[in-house]
């Protein structure tokens, strides 16, 4: 059990043993609550609570009311547990907020790239998770629903989003970093 412990608490795991909880999570999902992983449509649902709340005849339309309905669904859930999950997992590992290093996003390589403005950081982060958000409901989806539920189906377009995804990433990695990398 200590071991086991011990293990929670590393920084990084093993992108195996990751991996493989990732699967009985995804597994655990579809049995106990008949839905597959994916969170980006959550996103919409907040959205549509809080317009129809503040301008409900903007509101009012067929998106809103049939296609991605405001309220507390499966995907706000989702979105919440990752969020929390995430923060305990860091609190384990004890890299809260501020990291082991003592400064909050504090990576040696993003300092060297971006310079040494904590908040400059921050903000270049925050606007890649909107721009992948976009790009999410583009592509019909986000990673864990494309990628991980779309794979744990077998389906084609898991697949090639994928291969987009890690192309892509590869692409971006070398115009950013270029040889630093």
């Amino acid at each position: 059990m200590k071991k086991m412990i011990d293990y929670i608490k590393k920084e990084i795991w093993s992108p195996y043993v990751a991996g493989i909880l990732l699967g009985v999570v995804g597994v655990l999902a579809v049995w106990l609550s008949d839905n597959l992983l994916g969170a980006s449509g959550a996103f919409e649902n907040i959205a549509g609570s809080v317009g129809k709340a503040i301008a409900p005849n903007l509101f009012d339309n067929l998106y809103f009311n049939f296609i991605m309905p405001p309220g507390l669904t499966w995907g706000v859930v989702l979105l919440i547990g990752v969020f929390f999950g995430g923060m305990l997992g860091a609190a384990t590992s004890g890299t809260l907020m501020w990291g082991k290093k003592g400064s909050a996003n504090s990576d040696a390589q993003w300092k060297r790239i971006f310079g040494p403005q904590i908040w400059k950081r921050w903000a270049i982060a925050f606007i890649g998770a909107i721009i992948l958000e976009y790009a999410a409901g583009i592509a019909g989806g986000c990673t864990s629903g494309l990628a991980i539920a779309g794979g744990m189906l077998l389906a084609p377009a898991a697949f090639l989003f994928i291969a987009g995804m890690f192309a892509s990433g590869i692409v971006i990695a070398r115009l950013v970093y270029g040889k630093r990398y």
